[in-house]
């Protein structure tokens, strides 16, 4: 239990530090793609929800069970949304039964954990054949960061992160564990007058991406 105290203070500083309550990361780009791809009905849980502003697109219509490790970032998520929460470690504890969800939500959360594998495990142990695991990550080797390593630079500022991902790592992960997996990059500018977008060739996509959104079908 200290541990997990230990980390939740380190978070809640992070996010307090960084003004990250109330902000939203790709400025909602991620929204609506998750909104269409998880529909009504279903029941959603989202890791790392913090206090609810991307949950906020598709809660509406589903029983969504937030979890985090920030306990005051779940407090602003069900004050919010009235959502159930859930104080979590993804490190150390993994409470759902197997079969328990429609959709598992992880956005910006796989750069974060030390036992990658073990966790995608139990993601798909806990959906429902044929359910869906939706998440995000920073696209590490875009352009930009490439540039900034070559001036000697560092292009990982966040100290939170312990893993970096392209398209083509993310997806052979994802599809190890996973019967489906499509990676979409999204956000970013190739040139300042053309975005990053499905109208735009995908190799250019891939190398100037801000982030990687990807859904993944369980075996049914």
């Amino acid at each position: 239990m200290q541990q997990k105290e230990s980390l939740e203070a380190l978070y809640r500083a992070h996010h307090e530090r960084g003004k990250r309550y109330g902000y939203l990361f790709c400025h909602g780009s991620r929204g609506p793609y998750l909104q269409k791809w998880i529909g009504t009905g279903k029941k959603v849980l989202d890791l790392g929800c913090r206090d609810g502003m991307l949950t906020e697109f598709y809660a509406q219509g589903n029983t969504v069970l937030g979890a985090d490790i920030d306990k005051k970032a779940l407090g602003l998520a069900k004050n919010r949304l009235g959502i159930e929460t859930l104080w979590l470690d993804l490190n150390q504890e993994w409470p759902f039964a197997e079969g328990s969800f429609d959709v598992i939500v992880a956005c910006e959360i796989m750069e974060h954990l030390f036992y990658m594998d073990s966790f995608l495990e139990k993601v798909n142990a806990s959906l429902k054949p044929g359910g869906q695991f939706i998440g995000s990550v920073p696209n590490a080797f875009r352009v930009r960061n490439r540039m900034k390593f070559l001036l000697g630079r560092e292009y990982e500022t966040d100290p939170t992160h312990v893993r970096q991902f392209s398209v083509g790592k993310l997806q052979n992960i994802l599809l190890k564990t996973f019967k489906e997996a499509e990676v979409i990059p999204i956000q970013g500018k190739i040139l300042p007058f053309l975005r990053v977008s499905s109208k735009s060739p995908a190799a250019l996509n891939r190398l100037f991406g801000k982030d990687l959104l990807w859904r993944a079908k369980a075996f049914d």
